[in-house]
Protein backbone atom coordinates (compact mmCIF):
# COMPACT_ATOMS: atom_id res chain seq x y z
CA UNK A 1 0.00 0.00 0.00
CA UNK A 2 1.18 3.48 -0.80
CA UNK A 3 1.31 6.34 1.68
CA UNK A 4 -0.11 8.78 -0.91
CA UNK A 5 -3.24 8.44 -3.02
CA UNK A 6 -4.02 10.25 -6.28
CA UNK A 7 -7.38 12.02 -5.88
CA UNK A 8 -7.49 14.22 -8.99
CA UNK A 9 -5.80 15.26 -12.21
CA UNK A 10 -5.68 18.71 -13.78
CA UNK A 11 -7.43 18.58 -17.15
CA UNK A 12 -6.43 22.09 -18.21
CA UNK A 13 -7.06 25.76 -17.66
CA UNK A 14 -10.53 27.25 -17.31
CA UNK A 15 -10.97 30.91 -18.13
CA UNK A 16 -8.28 33.57 -17.85
CA UNK A 17 -7.90 33.97 -14.08
CA UNK A 18 -5.92 30.84 -13.30
CA UNK A 19 -8.74 28.42 -12.57
CA UNK A 20 -8.34 24.80 -13.61
CA UNK A 21 -10.58 21.94 -14.70
CA UNK A 22 -10.15 19.02 -12.32
CA UNK A 23 -10.97 15.38 -13.01
CA UNK A 24 -11.77 13.98 -9.56
CA UNK A 25 -11.03 10.36 -8.66
CA UNK A 26 -13.01 10.44 -5.43
CA UNK A 27 -16.37 8.72 -4.93
CA UNK A 28 -17.97 12.14 -4.47
CA UNK A 29 -16.10 14.53 -6.80
CA UNK A 30 -16.53 17.56 -4.52
CA UNK A 31 -14.55 15.76 -1.81
CA UNK A 32 -11.27 16.66 -3.56
CA UNK A 33 -11.31 19.94 -1.65
CA UNK A 34 -12.06 18.29 1.70
CA UNK A 35 -8.79 16.42 2.30
CA UNK A 36 -6.48 19.37 2.86
CA UNK A 37 -3.40 20.28 0.87
CA UNK A 38 -2.58 18.25 -2.23
CA UNK A 39 0.86 17.69 -3.76
CA UNK A 40 2.12 16.85 -7.19
CA UNK A 41 3.47 13.34 -7.80
CA UNK A 42 7.07 14.51 -7.32
CA UNK A 43 5.96 16.41 -4.17
CA UNK A 44 7.64 19.60 -5.45
CA UNK A 45 4.43 21.66 -5.53
CA UNK A 46 1.65 21.85 -2.95
CA UNK A 47 -1.78 23.44 -3.36
CA UNK A 48 -5.00 23.99 -1.53
CA UNK A 49 -8.12 23.51 -3.63
CA UNK A 50 -11.09 25.88 -3.63
CA UNK A 51 -13.96 24.66 -5.80
CA UNK A 52 -15.81 27.26 -7.82
CA UNK A 53 -18.15 25.21 -10.00
CA UNK A 54 -18.64 22.29 -12.31
CA UNK A 55 -17.55 22.48 -15.96
CA UNK A 56 -19.10 19.26 -17.21
CA UNK A 57 -20.15 16.00 -15.69
CA UNK A 58 -17.04 14.64 -14.02
CA UNK A 59 -15.02 17.86 -14.30
CA UNK A 60 -14.87 20.48 -11.57
CA UNK A 61 -13.72 24.09 -11.78
CA UNK A 62 -11.22 24.95 -9.06
CA UNK A 63 -8.75 27.53 -7.95
CA UNK A 64 -5.38 26.25 -6.74
CA UNK A 65 -3.40 28.31 -4.27
CA UNK A 66 -0.54 30.15 -5.96
CA UNK A 67 -2.00 29.86 -9.47
CA UNK A 68 -3.27 33.18 -10.78
CA UNK A 69 -2.94 33.16 -14.57
CA UNK A 70 -4.23 31.08 -17.44
CA UNK A 71 -0.63 30.30 -18.42
CA UNK A 72 0.21 28.95 -14.96
CA UNK A 73 -2.95 26.85 -14.98
CA UNK A 74 -2.31 25.52 -18.49
CA UNK A 75 1.26 24.54 -17.54
CA UNK A 76 -0.22 22.16 -14.93
CA UNK A 77 -2.34 20.24 -17.47
CA UNK A 78 -1.96 16.51 -16.85
CA UNK A 79 -0.60 16.96 -13.32
CA UNK A 80 -1.91 14.41 -10.83
CA UNK A 81 -2.73 15.60 -7.32
CA UNK A 82 -2.08 13.44 -4.25
CA UNK A 83 -3.01 13.43 -0.56
CA UNK A 84 -1.66 11.46 2.35
CA UNK A 85 -3.47 8.13 2.78
CA UNK A 86 -4.19 8.88 6.43
CA UNK A 87 -6.24 11.95 5.46
CA UNK A 88 -8.70 9.73 3.55
CA UNK A 89 -11.57 7.90 5.24
CA UNK A 90 -11.34 4.21 6.10
CA UNK A 91 -13.30 2.10 3.65
CA UNK A 92 -15.83 -0.64 4.34
CA UNK A 93 -14.58 -4.23 3.92
CA UNK A 94 -15.88 -4.55 0.35
CA UNK A 95 -14.40 -1.29 -1.02
CA UNK A 96 -10.81 -0.60 -2.08
CA UNK A 97 -8.64 2.29 -3.17
CA UNK A 98 -7.46 1.71 -6.74
CA UNK A 99 -3.87 2.26 -5.63
CA UNK A 100 -4.16 -0.78 -3.34
CA UNK A 101 -5.25 -3.06 -6.19
CA UNK A 102 -2.46 -2.15 -8.62
CA UNK A 103 0.32 -4.73 -8.48
CA UNK A 104 -1.73 -7.49 -6.85
CA UNK A 105 -1.35 -10.97 -8.32
CA UNK A 106 -4.53 -12.47 -9.75
CA UNK A 107 -5.25 -16.20 -9.41
CA UNK A 108 -8.17 -18.22 -10.73
CA UNK A 109 -10.37 -20.20 -8.35
CA UNK A 110 -8.18 -23.27 -8.96
CA UNK A 111 -5.04 -21.46 -7.78
CA UNK A 112 -3.40 -20.86 -11.20
CA UNK A 113 -1.69 -17.48 -11.66
CA UNK A 114 -3.53 -15.38 -14.25
CA UNK A 115 -1.37 -12.27 -14.06
CA UNK A 116 -0.89 -9.02 -12.17
CA UNK A 117 -3.15 -5.95 -11.94
CA UNK A 118 -1.60 -3.25 -14.11
CA UNK A 119 -4.24 -0.55 -13.56
CA UNK A 120 -7.88 0.00 -12.68
CA UNK A 121 -10.05 1.54 -15.36
CA UNK A 122 -13.47 3.12 -15.04
CA UNK A 123 -15.41 4.19 -18.10
CA UNK A 124 -18.64 4.97 -16.30
CA UNK A 125 -20.46 1.71 -15.61
CA UNK A 126 -18.06 -0.01 -13.22
CA UNK A 127 -14.40 -0.60 -12.50
CA UNK A 128 -12.37 -2.89 -14.76
CA UNK A 129 -9.08 -4.50 -13.77
CA UNK A 130 -6.44 -4.39 -16.49
CA UNK A 131 -4.40 -7.54 -15.93
CA UNK A 132 -1.06 -8.24 -17.55
CA UNK A 133 -1.01 -11.99 -18.07
CA UNK A 134 2.38 -13.61 -18.71
CA UNK A 135 0.95 -15.71 -21.54
CA UNK A 136 -0.76 -12.81 -23.37
CA UNK A 137 0.69 -9.93 -25.37
CA UNK A 138 -2.28 -7.65 -24.70
CA UNK A 139 -3.67 -7.11 -21.20
CA UNK A 140 -6.90 -8.83 -20.15
CA UNK A 141 -9.82 -6.71 -18.98
CA UNK A 142 -11.63 -8.21 -16.00
CA UNK A 143 -14.84 -6.66 -14.66
CA UNK A 144 -14.36 -5.76 -11.00
CA UNK A 145 -17.64 -7.29 -9.86
CA UNK A 146 -18.38 -9.73 -7.06
CA UNK A 147 -19.11 -12.47 -9.62
CA UNK A 148 -15.81 -12.05 -11.49
CA UNK A 149 -13.69 -11.13 -8.43
CA UNK A 150 -15.07 -12.92 -5.38
CA UNK A 151 -11.97 -12.38 -3.19
CA UNK A 152 -9.56 -9.50 -2.66
CA UNK A 153 -6.94 -10.26 -0.01
CA UNK A 154 -4.83 -7.13 0.44
CA UNK A 155 -2.78 -8.62 3.29
CA UNK A 156 -1.75 -11.57 1.10
CA UNK A 157 -1.33 -9.34 -1.96
CA UNK A 158 -3.66 -11.34 -4.18
CA UNK A 159 -7.00 -11.45 -5.89
CA UNK A 160 -9.02 -14.59 -6.58
CA UNK A 161 -10.94 -14.28 -9.84
CA UNK A 162 -13.61 -16.28 -11.61
CA UNK A 163 -13.33 -14.58 -15.01
CA UNK A 164 -16.08 -14.81 -17.61
CA UNK A 165 -15.31 -17.03 -20.59
CA UNK A 166 -13.00 -15.46 -23.13
CA UNK A 167 -11.24 -12.98 -20.83
CA UNK A 168 -8.03 -15.05 -20.60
Amino acid sequence: MTDRICIAAIAGAFGVRGEVRLKAFTATPEDVAAYGAVTTEDQVQSFTIALSGQATKGALIARLSGIGTKEQAEALKGTRLYVARDSLPNLPDDEYYHADLIGLEVYDTGGALLGKVKTVLNHGASDILEIQAPSMSAPALLPFTLDAVPTVDLSAGRIIADPPDGVF
